[in-house]
């Protein structure tokens, strides 16, 4: 009778954790996101794609998931093309600014040139917190192609793999710092550039 009673009590939690990752994006429509989809942000053979190719980004912008998370593991496929500064990332633990009402404040996975691969703190502290050097990134990066990148959030504890190589293993020291929040994907304003991001996957951990 224990034995039945302990399997009843383990099995369940089994299932739990062997669930898969569910999908961010449904591919298709903006449904579960906010941001500005009538002017950066639409979607082009299943990706979710900000920029413009034809004029200047004139600043930074972020299209936001509705829902916050804190403790999860997320994989996505990302590209950055263009001319100019070209740059992008993935917020997370992040919330939007009021002034500018455009910005996020939070945790960045970077994308670009010399920051491929670098956990940023946005509209915050300002400052890459950890990450590889330039050499590191030419590497592992795919220029002008799509990237694997994996994003892993527990507890204080922030990991970042860009094409299976991890470029993050950081553990934040600041207690005042918040370890839930948006994810949100930015193109960044100031160069001619397109910022994809395609195939999101997220598990709550």
């Amino acid at each position: 009778m224990i034995r039945l009673f302990l399997s009843l009590l383990i099995l369940p939690a089994l299932w739990y954790h062997a669930m898969p990752p569910l999908p961010l994006f449904d591919g298709r429509s903006f449904r579960g996101w906010e941001g500005d989809t009538a002017n950066t942000w639409r979607i082009v053979n299943g990706a979710l794609v900000g920029g413009s190719l034809a004029t200047t980004v004139p600043h930074n912008n972020f299209l936001c998931t509705r829902k916050t998370y804190g403790d999860f593991q997320l994989t996505l496929q990302v590209k950055l093309e263009g001319t100019g500064f070209v740059n992008g990332g993935i917020q997370f633990r992040s919330k939007r600014a009021q002034n500018p009402a455009y910005e996020m404040i939070g945790y960045q996975a970077d994308m670009g040139d010399k920051f491929w691969g670098c956990l940023y703190d946005e509209s915050r502290r300002d400052k890459v917190l950890a990450g590889p050097d330039s050499t590191a990134q030419r590497r592992i990066v795919k220029p002008n192609d799509w990237n694997d990148y994996r994003l892993r959030c527990e507890g204080r504890h922030i990991q970042i793999w860009i094409n299976g190589r991890q470029t993050v293993d950081y553990t934040e020291p600041d207690q005042s710092i918040p370890q839930s929040g948006l994810i949100g994907l930015q193109i960044h304003g100031g160069g001619k550039a397109l910022a994809s991001f395609r195939n999101l996957m997220l598990e709550e951990l």
